[in-house]
């Protein structure tokens, strides 16, 4: 099975993934010039997923904003996540994914070597889209080279399909399903189906119709609550990032209550 992999990495055939949003980093609007302090409250944050009882952790530039788009993405940045990185994999014994907006898939895979991460997340692997920072081409071809020829075989491709924050109406013909098969062809090791924006959840119908028709682990990226959590079972993991902060709010510090409540809905799924 395709999914073994994922219990062996997570420990879990189910997993929690608590997001790292960190920055703004240098190069973007908002940089405070303090490395430091952006790094102390990634590891605070780190410390407080692993001591939950979560099993992952996905470290993103979210503040970055507005994002560049891939090679645009300036090696200030990328320094700084593999600093991020490597710091955190030094805090806690959980598994590291990297993100690098907006589509800086090739930046992500050198972060997540360089760190030692075990995944990455990726937007536009297969098939075109039109985001909010603009034209997305898919990157299967250059990335999966890249990860053979960088000896980095052991970092997980995790690709969201027909992902938020974008238009896709140029594969309005193709189903969620096709897409997904097509990132599954293009040799993705995860899916991620993800709400309209974030914060805002999944379909569990959809999730449960793209489970159905791949042999890859499928997780959900966005929205995912205590009180929802329990209707999405046919996926294997839960990106969290949002519902866990102060007010539900992306950009508020972590809340350790709804942490908790997150963990006893896994516990009960």
């Amino acid at each position: 099975m395709e999914q073994h992999w994922f219990a062996s990495m997570f420990g879990h055939r189910s997993a929690l993934i608590g997001m790292l949003h960190v920055g703004p980093l240098p190069g973007a609007p908002g940089w405070s010039g303090d490395l430091g302090a952006i790094l102390d409250r990634a590891v605070e944050e780190a410390i407080l997923y692993q001591q939950a009882g979560f099993h992952g952790l996905l470290l993103e530039n979210m503040y970055d904003r507005p994002y560049m788009i891939g090679d645009r993405v300036g090696p200030e940045t990328v320094a700084a996540m593999a600093v991020l990185g490597h710091e955190v994999r030094r805090a806690v014994q959980l598994p590291l994914g990297i993100q690098v907006l907006a589509a800086a898939n090739q930046q992500a895979l050198a972060v997540a070597l360089a760190c030692q991460a075990s995944f990455i997340r990726v937007e536009g692997f297969a098939y075109a889209h039109v985001a909010d920072e603009g034209w997305i081409e898919g990157c299967a071809g250059q990335l999966v080279r890249s990860r053979d020829l960088w000896k980095a075989s052991h970092i997980k491709i995790l690709t969201d399909i027909k992902k938020k924050h974008s238009s896709h109406a140029i594969t309005a013909d193709l189903s969620l399903e096709e897409v997904a098969h097509g990132c599954e062809f293009c040799l993705a090791d995860g899916l991620i189906v993800t709400g309209s924006a974030t914060g805002q959840p999944a379909d569990a119908q959809e999730v449960k119709r793209v489970a159905a028709s791949t042999s890859l682990p499928v997780l959900v990226g966005s929205g995912i609550t205590p009180e929802n959590l329990g209707d999405f079972g046919a996926a294997q993991g839960f990106i969290v990032g949002s519902s866990v902060k102060q007010g539900g709010h992306w950009d508020a510090a972590l809340d350790t209550k709804q942490i908790g409540r997150l963990k006893k809905s896994w516990e009960q799924l």
